[in-house]
């Protein structure tokens, strides 16, 4: 790593070398501090020894600077003219820690580790932030329909809010990943992401793992433990499954949104947090608060901002566009790359309802590929169930059910028309138009309006 000394006494800088030499370290000299600055512009450097006394630029004037620009840059500051005071002003200026002189060579050598070790830290995690807000940017969920277009137009407006944020949507319709880049490109992208999925625990401990609690709080709480309310400060709290915590938790959730603090279990005094609620839920909240279970104030402050993520049934133009982005990913993980599907696996991917949704596409493309041999995936490497399309993709919605309308109906049935013409015209569309009595521009236009995948065409 690199280490820069700014110092204007040449036997001082003679006597640091000396010293750090022997840990390999690349090392750098500056006499004053206008030298010092202008080699940080130049050179990435790793920490600063820097002295107090310099001629013009005062050292605590450089350490401001160099706090404005370069503030992961540790800097030890050494001065013979040592304080308690001096020592309080260049720690409360961001210093890293303060030497007097004459030094110890074992203390120079013991600051240095442990300042570049904060160092390595520091570049640790920002590029694992770097990594994440990569791997949760808005790129990364996949999808060019217009349904989800307007969700990443959505998650482009929310994320640098301050807003509660619900989002709805089946199982397996990516809510925790939607919750993550809305994290990661918020204000609080520095602080914790902390996902708890509601459903999965009991009353008690939901509370416990929620707000945490004192020692003696209950049989079994041999200590104290903090909650992840409280490990989730100056970040988020992803709420997973919402509709299934208690009336009585949902209570205290009010609380912390409202007050933004909260008592642990078993304590007698309050406790201050600033934390973001990301809340899902894979039923309608609104038919739970009907029914007397979901508290109708905690909805209304849960659902100022809500999301819908749709199902990836009304979505089958993002399946190929999904497979590849699977194929790439396992296919690399399993040292397989490029893979690809057969065009008689895509077609039955397409037809194929997806009751798990994104969740069971990823789980077979990712058993696809752990099972082939070839580059080319074919259809016997999909389960068996795949490819048979359900009555759901085939008929066209009720009269009676949830999201009947006429006009989703006459689509359903439009679409339903057109694809089993495509499929006995092998994928031809002109002959699929004169088997339909249409017009070859109108049945053009047809299959754009009603988003129809097309099978391949027969040789």
């Amino acid at each position: 790593m690199s280490i820069l000394i700014v110092d204007d006494n040449s036997t001082v800088q003679t006597v640091l070398r000396d010293i750090l030499e022997a840990t390999g370290h690349e090392l750098h000299s500056a006499y004053t501090g206008e030298e010092g600055l202008d080699l940080l512009e130049r050179e990435e450097v790793d920490a600063i020894l820097l002295d107090l006394m310099l001629p013009k630029m005062s050292g605590f004037e450089v350490l401001e600077r160099v706090r404005e620009r370069f503030p992961c840059v540790p800097v030890i500051v050494i001065t013979a003219y040592s304080s308690v005071e001096t020592a309080i002003e260049a720690m409360r200026r961001g210093a890293f820690h303060y030497l007097p002189k004459p030094f110890k060579n074992d203390e120079i050598l013991v600051t240095v580790n442990k300042a570049l070790e904060q160092r390595r830290l520091m570049q640790a995690n920002a590029r694992l932030l770097e990594e994440l807000q990569r791997k949760y940017s808005f790129s990364s969920i996949i999808g060019k329909s217009d349904a989800m277009q307007k969700v990443f137009e959505l998650i482009r407006l929310a994320a640098p809010s301050t807003s509660t944020i619900l989002i709805a949507g089946e199982s397996g319709t990516g809510k925790e990943l939607a919750a993550r880049a809305i994290h990661l490109n918020s204000r609080r992208a520095k602080g914790a992401f902390i996902a708890v999925n509601s459903g999965s625990m009991g009353p008690e401990l939901l509370e416990s793992h929620l707000f945490g609690h004192v020692k003696g709080a209950f049989t079994g709480a041999v200590s104290s433990k903090r909650g992840l309310f409280e490990v989730a400060d100056g970040g988020s709290l992803f709420l997973d499954e919402v509709g299934t915590i208690p009336l009585d938790t949902q209570a205290k959730i009010l609380r912390v949104i409202q007050e933004k603090e909260f008592m642990p279990l078993g304590g007698v005094g309050t406790r201050k947090v600033d934390v973001r609620i990301i809340a899902a839920a894979n039923q309608p909240l609104e038919r739970l608060v009907e029914e007397g279970r979901f508290r109708q104030d905690l909805f209304y402050r849960l659902n100022v901002i809500s999301i819908l993520l749709p199902p990836l049934r009304e979505r089958r133009e993002d399946i190929p566009l999904l497979v590849e982005h699977f194929l790439r990913l396992y296919g690399t993980e399993n040292g397989k790359p490029g893979l690809r599907l057969a065009p008689a696996g895509l077609k039955a991917l397409l037809e194929y309802d997806w009751p798990g949704n994104v969740r069971e596409l990823e789980n077979v493309i990712e058993r696809a590929v752990v099972l082939s041999t070839q580059e080319t995936l074919g259809r016997d490497l999909l389960p068996s169930h795949i490819g048979r399309p359900t009555a759901a993709a085939r008929r066209p919605a009720l009269l009676g059910e949830k999201d009947f309308s006429f006009k989703r109906a006459s689509d359903d049935f439009q679409r339903a028309l057109i694809t089993e013409a495509l499929e006995k015209c092998g994928g031809i569309q002109r002959r699929a138009a004169k088997l339909l009595k249409l017009q070859p521009s109108t049945f053009n236009i047809m299959i754009k309006r009603l988003k129809v995948p097309l099978p391949e065409k027969e040789e």
